[in-house]
């Protein structure tokens, strides 16, 4: 005689009709309640919330404020977007200036011009990092460095300009600033 049970086959074998099975559940739910159903959790409309005072902060300086810059400041200027590994390399002097502008002796409104004609010439000569020596002022008639004072002011507001810093000690120092160019692109001017 087998009796080992094959997939399928269900607990009471002899109730064809299911009636015991069904018999075995009542017997198993007999002291089960059923759940309230006909309790509905009211309409609750979200709060905003309220804006909490802050307390005044003291008045900041403001922020186009001119800075005077000294002879042993250095220069940096990024654009977001420049990956920091290359701006280092700029930093460090391991991009070279492929050419370099000589400020002294120069007028501010006559190195003005030169600069903004240098940088383009040498974007459109596919140059990437120009030199600028802009001198540290200690020839000038206030002993500031003057020049460094506008160029720092100028290269932000080139769109040419993704990048400077104050050269190497071995190649001018604070005397001088590389910057890091954007390419030309046709129809720019």
């Amino acid at each position: 005689m087998n009796t080992s049970k094959k997939k399928g086959d269900t607990i009471n074998e002899t109730a064809a009709d299911g009636t015991a099975e069904a018999e075995l559940f009542r017997q198993a739910m007999a002291d089960a309640r059923p759940l309230q159903a006909n309790r509905i959790e009211p309409f609750r409309p979200r709060l905003r919330p309220e804006p909490i005072e802050q307390p005044p902060q003291p008045e900041a300086p403001e922020v186009f404020a001119d800075r005077s810059i000294q002879t042993h400041d250095e220069l940096l200027f990024m654009r977001p977007g420049l990956q920091q590994r290359r701006f280092l390399a700029l930093q460090r002097g391991h991009l070279p200036p492929e050419e370099t502008l000589d400020l002294h002796g120069y007028r501010v409104e006559q190195a003005r011009h030169l600069l903004r004609q240098f940088i383009d010439q040498s974007r459109m000569r596919a140059f990437r990092v120009v030199r600028i020596i802009h001198g540290k002022g200690k020839g000038s008639a206030q002993q500031q460095p003057i020049l460094k004072q506008k160029v720092n002011q100028w290269l932000p507001q080139h769109q040419g300009v993704m990048a400077y810093s104050s050269a190497p000690r071995w190649d001018g120092g604070t005397g001088a600033t590389y910057v890091l160019l954007k390419r030309w692109r046709e129809g720019e001017e």
